[in-house]
């Protein structure tokens, strides 16, 4: 019986013997086999290629454009003036037209320089814009010996100096208590004459009527030589 038992604990012993080196090897290959196994990886997003940033470009702002604020203005005022007080009158100071307005909207004739001639009066025309339209004194309607200026009507802007001109509203020697309306109604009735071309009746109303009530000499002398003339210009400058 020990026999056999000793023969079993050697057979048992001898099969551990040999069993030792497989349970090795199976350890060793698990070990192995465990570092081999692969963590699968995290899914990761392939980022997305942002768009390229815009790119700021200069802001040009647009410079102003110029313009002229320079309106037509007078840069002084023209006024008709006789230096002696005698018959013969001049324009100092130079005419400009600033153009048509408001009030004074009339056609203008202009000499070979550019320098206003005459004016036609529109309907609705006032004399005192007119005036200010050539850069003159109002003093328009006088000139032409009308007490108010009428539409159709020429104005003569510019005296002749070299010829006669008397004032509408009285000589300029009048005497005190001069009866000024029957002076300015001989006038007037002279003016008509000449747009008439009516000589002699120039001729009777200055003869007759005018030339009484004149006391300067030089005034009476110089009316007289243009009368006789019959000149129709100097005539409207006289009387129209």
């Amino acid at each position: 019986m020990e026999k056999v038992n000793s023969v079993c604990q050697n057979d048992v012993m001898s099969g551990a013997h040999k069993l030792a080196p497989v349970l090795v090897a199976l350890a060793v290959t698990a070990a192995a086999l465990a570092g081999c196994t692969a963590t699968p990886p995290s899914a990761s997003q392939t980022p997305t290629p942002s768009a390229p940033a815009a790119v700021a470009e200069p802001v040009t702002e647009a410079s102003p454009t110029s313009e002229s604020t320079e309106s037509e203005t007078c840069s002084g005022m023209s006024e008709v003036i006789s230096r002696t007080g005698g018959p013969y009158w001049a324009r100092e100071g130079t005419l400009r037209d600033l153009g048509p307005r408001d009030f004074a909207a009339g056609e203008v004739t202009v000499d070979e320089d550019g320098t206003p001639l005459t004016y036609t009066v529109e309907p609705g025309d006032v004399e005192a814009v007119i005036a200010e339209r050539f850069c003159a004194y109002p003093t328009l309607g006088s000139m032409n010996h009308v007490r108010v200026i009428q539409p159709g009507q020429v104005l003569w802007l510019t005296p002749d100096p070299d010829s006669p001109w008397i004032p509408y509203y009285g000589p300029n020697d009048a005497s005190e208590g001069f009866l000024q309306i029957p002076y300015q109604q001989a006038i007037e009735s002279a003016g008509r004459a000449v747009d008439a071309g009516d000589v002699d009746a120039v001729r009777e109303m200055w003869n007759g009527t005018l030339k009484g009530m004149f006391l300067d000499q030089e005034t009476i002398d110089a009316v007289q030589k243009a009368v006789d003339s019959g000149d129709p210009d100097q005539l409207r400058q006289l009387f129209s």
